[in-house]
């Protein structure tokens, strides 16, 4: 064994990990980002579900949003009060000045839950054929008549939109989507899901809603649903408050203007409104 031809090969070796170990000093110094410390403290109060719900790509982009100014402290719906307080705190005591957006005095904006806008169970929605094939809402709406319900517009009970629930907001029953607005945070996660498009994010404070998504007219939906709107306008002519408009075949409620008051689920004639 050449005991020279060793010692040289240690020492180029050695001298290349030198080498190597100073130039990735000198890259971590030449790229190396500072962190914002504001950014990585309100990162760790959000509740790290990533869900998407504030509009941001999960609680990163968020976190990174409020500490730049272009979010709000109580941008996250499931953390609620509790963390936008948390967040207002980390804010303070950076010293942001009251004109940054993301600064602002905490106050929530008003809860919303998911709705599903249809009662066609299995006692009401009547099926015109027995449908065969995975049991899942984006795969059946490809089906004839968009799946095995003669309403086309209404919920196919697949249940796609509480697979994707991290909350265990949605349940089926009796062959369609129930949210529990108790455990609903409004991520709209659902709403997305959704291939029929029947589910949005009404006020929790509201108590009225229209029930049905159906556009067809009134005689097609009587045939197809027991309890689907018939776009009669009786409940528009019944609103006190101008709260409720028809888009097609279907009325609408702006719930800005809604009182809670009933007249309009008093007076349908379907019972379609909650």
């Amino acid at each position: 064994m050449d005991v020279n031809g060793i010692l040289i090969a240690a020492g180029i070796i050695g001298g290349v990990g030198i080498m190597v170990g100073i130039m990735l000093g000198r890259a971590s110094r030449i790229f190396h980002v500072e962190e914002n410390e504001v950014e990585k403290a309100v990162r760790e109060a959000l509740p790290g579900n990533n869900c998407g719900g504030c509009g941001f790509p999960g609680c990163d982009g968020l976190a990174k949003a409020i500490a730049e100014g272009t979010a709000p402290a109580n941008a996250c719906p499931v953390g609620g009060a509790p963390v936008a307080e948390k967040v207002a705190a980390i804010l303070a005591e950076a010293g942001g000045s009251k004109d940054d957006p993301a600064k602002e005095e905490v106050k929530q904006p008003e809860r919303k839950v998911a709705l599903v806008h249809c009662r066609g169970d299995c006692d009401k929605a009547k099926d015109v054929y027995q449908y065969v094939g995975p049991e899942v809402c984006s795969i059946a709406v490809n089906s004839p008549n968009s799946g095995p319900k003669a309403c086309r517009f209404g919920c196919l009970g697949y249940g796609e939109c509480a697979s994707v629930c991290e909350f265990g907001a949605i349940s089926l029953v009796d062959g369609i989507a129930v949210v529990d607005p108790e455990k609903c945070v409004a991520c709209g996660k659902c709403v997305a899901a959704c291939p029929r498009h029947i589910i949005s994010l009404v006020p929790a404070s509201k108590s009225h809603h229209i029930m049905c998504n159906s556009q067809d007219r009134g005689p097609d939906v009587k045939k197809a649903c027991a309890v689907g709107c018939l776009g009669c306008t009786m409940c528009v002519k019944q609103c006190p408050k101008e709260a409720i408009e028809m888009k097609g075949n279907l009325p609408v409620i702006d719930y800005e203007k809604c009182v809670n008051c009933g007249l309009c689920a008093k007076k349908c004639p379907a019972k379609s409104i909650s």
